[in-house]
């Protein structure tokens, strides 16, 4: 296996310097536990290791979801730090390919070929979404966004969870984190969501039960 460690190491860097400000859940944190699940199934299927560990090291880089829904930032960026790089062509290319598609609203409307490279990212970045991490994640952006926990609704004397509404955090169990699981691209990362999504539906049947409300 080629030693990749210094390129790494300051895609790293690079991805830090945009990070700065960035809440909890899309933090150098983030970034850094995608990379090594990315990795870990890179070398599990063989996969070019250059590509998986660029790419999922420079995924959030430019975020929409922090420049205003603002898409061109993230590309422009990502495409200027690889240019600067002596780092073959068809790398960046597809470097650029998958941090441009692979992420969940994106993949709603993507029907592209999904080459292992980015089948693998987009695995590992779904993986931190969910599960104890996930969880943690969910309710650190929707504190960023001034979003309440829950919201109910009265059905007689029945309190239930209102999922009318897309403003409040448990509802992007719903929205996302629960679908994720039969979204994975991978037999590994499938193994791998299996277990996190039964543990954010023991979460969820906990949080029904310390607020009353049936789910």
């Amino acid at each position: 296996m080629k030693d990749y460690a210094a390129i790494f190491e300051d895609a790293k860097q690079f991805a830090q310097s945009h990070l700065r400000d960035a809440e909890p859940g899309h933090d150098i944190l983030h970034i850094e536990r995608v990379f090594d699940t990315a990795m870990y199934l890179a070398c599990k299927l063989n996969a070019d290791l250059l590509v998986v560990g660029l790419a999922s090291l420079l995924h959030d880089v430019g975020d929409a979801k922090f420049h205003q829904g603002n898409e061109t930032i993230g590309p422009q960026l990502i495409r200027q730090y690889l240019e600067n790089r002596n780092l073959p062509s068809k790398v960046c290319e597809e470097v650029l390919f998958i941090t441009e598609h692979f992420s969940f609203r994106k993949s709603l409307h993507f029907n592209g070929q999904k080459s292992i490279e980015f089948q693998i990212v987009q695995d590992a970045d779904r993986l931190d979404a969910m599960g104890a991490i996930g969880i943690a994640r969910a309710f650190s952006f929707g504190a960023y966004k001034k979003r309440a926990f829950y919201q109910l609704k009265f059905e007689g004397n029945t309190k239930r969870l209102d999922r009318s509404t897309n403003t409040k955090t448990v509802n992007h169990f719903y929205e996302k984190l629960l679908l994720l699981k039969d979204l994975m691209n991978t037999d590994e990362a499938k193994m791998m969501a299996q277990q996190r999504h039964e543990f954010m539906l023991e979460y969820l049947r906990q949080f029904y039960r310390e607020i009353n409300a049936d789910d």
